[in-house]
């Protein structure tokens, strides 16, 4: 409850009834009660507010920093995953097709026309 304080207001509701970011929290927490040591998140931010994808961005961070755990991150958000990236991969039709740190993909012309829309 220490990492995910907005949720202590929650405890007697059901999962299922809680907005979409809560329960991303909610999963993201279950997972870390197994003390992971590699962490899949895959669309962590489909469907949130920004402000909410904002709160899960820092969360995963704060994960991954804190907790040393590795985070394998599945993310349609190209400038979201490529901002919270060690290490990047860019696949098309299931193959690789670039990869390098986030920070250089996020300066990549093709990256930029093909993933984050800017010409």
């Amino acid at each position: 409850m220490a990492r995910f304080a907005q949720l202590k207001t929650r405890l007697a509701q059901p999962a299922g009834s809680l907005s979409g970011g809560e329960q991303q929290m909610v999963a993201i927490g279950r997972a870390l009660m197994a003390q992971p040591r590699v962490l899949l998140l895959d669309e962590p931010s489909l469907g949130l507010a920004p402000q909410m994808v904002r709160e899960v961005a820092r969360l995963i961070r704060e994960i991954s920093r804190e907790l040393q755990v590795t985070i394998v991150l599945v993310e349609q958000n190209a400038r979201l995953a490529l901002r919270l990236c060690r290490r990047a991969y860019v696949m098309e039709q299931g193959r690789i097709v670039l990869s390098g740190s986030g920070s250089e993909l996020l300066q990549s012309p093709f990256v930029a026309e093909a993933y984050l829309g800017i010409r």
